[in-house]
């Protein structure tokens, strides 16, 4: 039976877990290392989707929606099935094979995830962004010979195929172009029964690519138990909302979850606490073709759309959109962002144009599967600097100095994460691995401070990263392409602040005497060596050689700076 009066949060975690078998929680040994998780939760990401079956009205309601297409739940679970038999019949794939999906946010990509995974495949989620270049890394590094793309990947892909050993499939667009086509192999398909395949909670689930420190992005392992574990801390907040706020007894039964996916689904923003939390918690799924504001803004009037997670400049857009529209989404009970820090000032703004909404913020990170640091309505509200509070119950959070000892509240440390939902390793970086993962606690990269009620204020990032509308850019990733140039000698990749999406990337290099070079040469040259939005949209030419620090490292900060100062000199 319910409380009648509001718990604390503290007490509201404590009774669920203690009650609701769902929820239980207990310690267990993961590669050496013990750990809070839960007990009774699926124990891989393909369970999932029995888990949902009843929630989603016994698989009768409509699930995924995209354009003018809908697909019930059932009909979901089917195309799921029968996928996940032909890539083991027609294709051959068996379990442990890495599979890569290239593509724009399409139904094909939801249903690809769990069939690869139903038969004990790994999920390679490759940027769509990319180049040829960028993609033949991911691909060597994956070893993923068999790749899942449309029309406009397929074209990247092509010079790829005989060098790699590709076999490329075709979807939407890019049936028809030889080799398979998804609908052949999904039609196909002998039956549409369940595989059964003995997957370990343990075993490798994906593989999603970050942008760090490094000239290429490191590949992150999540296991099935740290997806979930990672679903299953967000949908525990359903069950604890009641107990804080009280609803009043005549109160209506809320609506049916429904989301609107608008990150792409590469990102784990985008797949764990949209996608893979909408099976448990009995929520419909709605695509976007193209980020669009106005677009937007009519979904989710239109259809009912309740929950709205994107990066801070979608919010703003999105808001923005809707006093042009006079609509204030009266449905809408959930803003999040994520993949950047909202500017504090929006927070009251995106109240008053929402108030039906509960305002929030996240932090998390691919390395642990999206799951981190959160808060919602009155309380971000009254902390907008803050990332809010760790996300009960399975975590643990320290803010340590270079040492790795905990630094007192309020002093500026390292922020460091432990549980089940961290990765496994990055592929094929033991040494990148074992500077990040220590006794199963992960060093972050990010700079915080933790106040005496719990509260994370993140300051600054250890790594050299671009956050640029929620896609991280490593700076030696845009140094290494601005080498390339014959005429640059050296080069310095760093943020510039930009009002829509939080940051640009700017550069200062130093040309070759005798030499010249504008900002649209550049992109011209870059095209093919680097992804569009990782180009320069500032730049800065000298022929001098550029700052350089005590160690005789270019010194990034300094430059940074002095180009901030001097905006006239911008080419």
């Amino acid at each position: 039976m319910r409380p009648a009066i509001p718990m604390t949060p503290e007490d509201a975690v404590r009774h669920v877990v203690e009650t609701d078998p769902t929820f239980a929680v207990h310690e267990t040994e993961i590669r050496g290392v013990t750990v809070r998780a839960f007990r009774n939760i699926p124990p891989t990401v393909p369970a999932l989707l029995a888990a949902g079956w009843a929630r989603h009205g016994e698989g009768a309601w409509p699930y995924v929606a995209y354009e003018t297409e809908t697909l019930t739940y059932a009909e979901f679970t089917k195309a799921v099935h029968r996928m996940a038999h032909a890539m083991q019949d027609e294709l051959g794939l068996k379990q442990g094979d890495r599979v890569a999906v290239a593509m724009r946010n399409y139904p094909e990509l939801l249903i690809l995830v769990l069939a690869i995974s139903s038969f004990g495949g790994v999920v390679v989620f490759v940027n769509a962004w990319w180049t040829t270049q960028e993609l033949e890394f991911a691909l060597r590094d994956s070893d993923a010979r068999v790749v899942f793309a449309d029309g406009a990947r397929l074209d990247r892909l092509e010079p790829l195929r005989d060098t790699l050993g590709l076999t490329l499939i075709g979807v939407r667009d890019g049936e028809g172009r030889g080799g398979h086509d998804f609908t052949v192999l999904r039609d196909g398909a002998a039956t549409d029964t369940p595989l059964q395949v003995a997957i370990d909670t343990d075993d490798d689930f994906a593989v999603m690519y970050s942008s760090g420190t490094t000239d290429h992005p490191k590949g992150v392992v999540q296991t099935h138990r740290g997806a979930v574990n990672a679903v299953f801390s967000w949908l525990i907040q359903a069950a604890i909302v009641p107990l804080i706020d009280p609803p009043a007894p005549d109160a209506p039964e809320p609506p049916r979850p429904s989301a609107l996916v608008v990150t792409p689904l590469f990102h784990v923003t985008a797949t764990h606490p949209l996608f893979l939390l909408s099976l448990p918690a009995g929520a419909k799924i709605t695509l976007m073709h193209k980020w669009d504001p106005e677009d937007a803004v009519r979904l989710m009037r239109d259809n009912d759309i309740t929950r709205f997670l994107g990066v801070p400049t979608q919010s703003a857009e999105l808001m923005e959109a809707a006093r042009r529209m006079g609509e204030t989404l009266p449905k809408m009970d959930y803003l999040g962002a994520g993949g950047a820090k909202r500017p504090a000032a929006q927070v009251a703004q995106l109240a008053e144009a929402f108030p039906n909404a509960g305002v929030a913020t996240g932090w998390g990170m691919t390395e642990t599967n999206a799951l981190g640091i959160g808060a919602i309505g009155d309380e971000y509200r009254a902390n907008p600097e803050s990332a809010g509070k760790l996300h009960p119950p399975v975590q643990e959070l320290a803010i340590l100095d270079d040492a790795g000892n905990p630094v007192p509240n309020g002093t500026i440390g390292e922020i460091t994460v432990k549980g089940p939902h961290i990765m496994r390793c990055y592929l094929n970086q033991p040494d990148a691995t074992a500077e990040v993962l220590k006794d199963g606690w992960l060093r972050t990269g990010d700079l915080g401070t933790l106040d005496d009620d719990g509260y994370v204020t993140i300051v600054d990032r250890k790594k050299n990263i671009i956050i640029r509308g929620g896609e991280n850019i490593a700076c030696l990733d845009v140094e290494g392409a601005l080498h390339r140039h014959p005429d640059v000698l050296e080069a310095a990749a760093f943020s510039i602040p930009d009002a829509r999406l939080g940051e640009t990337v700017g550069a200062a290099v130093q040309l070759r005497a005798g030499t010249d070079l504008t900002r649209a040469d550049l992109g011209a040259f870059l095209d093919g060596h680097l992804a569009k939005f990782k180009h320069p949209a500032h730049l800065w030419v000298q022929h001098t050689p550029l700052t350089r620090g005590a160690t005789d490292k270019i010194d990034r900060r300094a430059i940074r700076a002095a180009c901030l100062d001097n905006q006239e000199a911008q080419v």
